[in-house]
């Protein structure tokens, strides 16, 4: 499958952007092609594509499947899987936004309560060790707490939010920008 310059400047820079977000730069590639692919498509495919090897390709699409952006699906005629990407971009990033927290802040905040708890009896612990401790719990429970609230909201009402932008500045000041 023979990219155009387009697609493949898409690609090359999502899997730069991917390994500057902490993934892997192959896995984020296999992501964007799919994305912007017209149609499913085979491992095969993918690997021949990208010039990657099988094993890998294998492993990235069981990790994107992980994280629920990127599904298996089939085609009529052909034995073998094909994967797609969700196309909706917002659907998406809430859903990236979602297992980030569920893999990075929750386990993050749950130590850190953790760590404010044994701090109070550590005696070793100095107090501004407590202090800061608790400082950096209060700040996860805010904004965990802040992105439930956010989360909730029907996607209309969230996208409105979004789209305030300098709006919610100036009523938070009470004035302008």
């Amino acid at each position: 499958m023979a990219l155009s310059p387009t697609v493949e400047k898409f690609v090359l820079h999502w899997g730069e952007m991917g390994s500057r977000w902490g993934i892997n730069r192959t896995m984020a590639q296999i992501h964007a092609l799919l994305y912007l692919s017209e149609r499913p498509l085979h491992a095969e495919e993918i690997c021949e594509t990208l010039g990657v090897a099988r094993s890998h390709v294998s492993n990235s699409l069981r990790e994107l499947q992980g994280w629920g952006i990127v599904r298996l699906t089939h085609v009529l005629g052909d034995r073998r899987d094909h994967f797609e990407s969700m196309t909706d971009v917002w659907d998406m990033f809430l859903r990236i936004l979602d297992e980030r927290k569920k893999r990075e802040c929750d386990p993050t905040l749950a130590l850190l309560r953790e760590c404010v708890r044994e701090s109070t009896r550590d005696r070793a612990a100095s107090p501004v060790v407590t202090q800061r401790l608790e400082e950096m719990a209060s700040f996860f429970e805010t904004m965990t707490g802040w992105y439930g609230q956010v989360r909730a909201l029907p996607r209309g009402a969230m996208l409105r939010l979004f789209r305030m932008g300098s709006s919610v500045r100036r009523l938070l000041k009470g004035g302008s920008a």
